[in-house]
């Protein structure tokens, strides 16, 4: 697959890098952080950011033709958005959203196609388990439906809000369509903040149980096998990231490259801790459906999203 990228360091700057962004938010500490996440990537000061709040569905509102409840609550919620972006600094191009009453998830995609946003921003609270699967999450339902990449700030994000640099950006690849999708993004970003770009690919480790009769045989000849088979496994496959990365990128610093014997979620969340990253790219593959997908507690998304030390930018695919 070819991917086109700029070349100069001055045509990534010209254009800025979003140019509608819209910022989810339900009032909760995770999405107040989440907006105030969202304003230091407004680098040229033209973009716009929509802070957009939906009205929850009532079943009483079906009923009634003009329900006095659901006066009350629009004229809360435009006061509390309100309040919320004037807290944030009046020099900003932000507005206010009130979305009416329906599924989250739904309506915030269906405005985002609607205004041509280029970026979702979302706080979440990280739900696992079982909780997460009564409950659904809508942060990985619009992340792997969005039209464009989604930013999510989770529960465990230690990023300080009002930071505009990003000095280290891990870029997590599996070689699928959304890695394909958010490389140039990846490109133009860390051009942008002239920032440090570490791509990473994590190989799942041996099945301990093999078909080989080294299996059977005694612990120093299966732990050579293991080593050898590691070392052939790290050699083939950085050999297959550069390749796939893309040469002339016209970053400041050439990229990293790290290749993990390690399941997914793991090698991710050790990596952007040992190398203190600023900000997470990966893809969001969609397999099946992503509604479904959105739902299941033990995703490898679902795991970096609850555990990341740092936002998380994903790319549908």
């Amino acid at each position: 697959m070819t991917v086109e990228i700029l070349q100069t360091k001055e045509t990534l700057r010209a254009a800025p890098v979003f140019r509608h962004i819209l910022a989810a938010v339900d009032f909760s500490d995770s999405s107040r952080r989440a907006l105030s996440c969202a304003l230091p990537l407004l680098a040229s000061g033209r973009e716009q950011i929509s802070a957009v709040h939906v009205l929850k569905a009532d079943w009483r509102y079906e009923v009634l033709d003009s329900p006095p409840e659901l006066g009350l609550e629009e004229t809360d919620a435009w006061r509390r958005l309100h309040s919320m972006i004037g807290g944030l600094g009046p020099e900003k191009n932000l507005e206010a959203v009130l979305l009416q009453h329906g599924p989250v998830a739904q309506a915030l995609l269906s405005f985002a196609a609607k205004t041509e946003t280029d970026l979702i921003v979302l706080g979440t609270r990280g739900l696992g388990g079982f909780q997460k699967l009564a409950l659904g999450s809508v942060a990985e339902e619009v992340l792997r439906r969005a039209p464009c990449p989604v930013l999510t700030i989770g529960p465990n994000s230690a990023r300080p809000s009002g930071t505009p640099d990003l000095h280290t950006i891990l870029f997590a690849t599996d070689f699928g369509n959304g890695s394909a999708k958010a490389l140039p993004l990846v490109l133009k970003l860390a051009a942008l903040h002239a920032a440090k770009l570490i791509v990473l690919h994590t190989t799942p480790p041996m099945p301990a149980t093999s078909t080989n009769l080294s299996a059977y045989a005694p612990g120093t000849i299966a732990a050579d096998e293991l080593q050898e088979w590691e070392g052939t496994s790290r050699k083939r496959s950085l050999q297959q990231l550069k390749q796939w990365f893309p040469k002339g990128t016209g970053l400041q610093q050439e990229p990293e490259y790290i290749v993990g014997i390690d399941f997914l979620p793991e090698g991710i969340l050790t990596a952007a801790t040992s190398r203190k990253a600023d900000l997470i790219v990966m893809g969001a593959n969609q397999r099946g459906s992503a509604r479904f997908a959105a739902h299941v507690p033990w995703t490898a998304v679902h795991e970096v999203l609850h555990d990341a030390p740092c936002p998380v930018l994903t790319v549908a695919g």
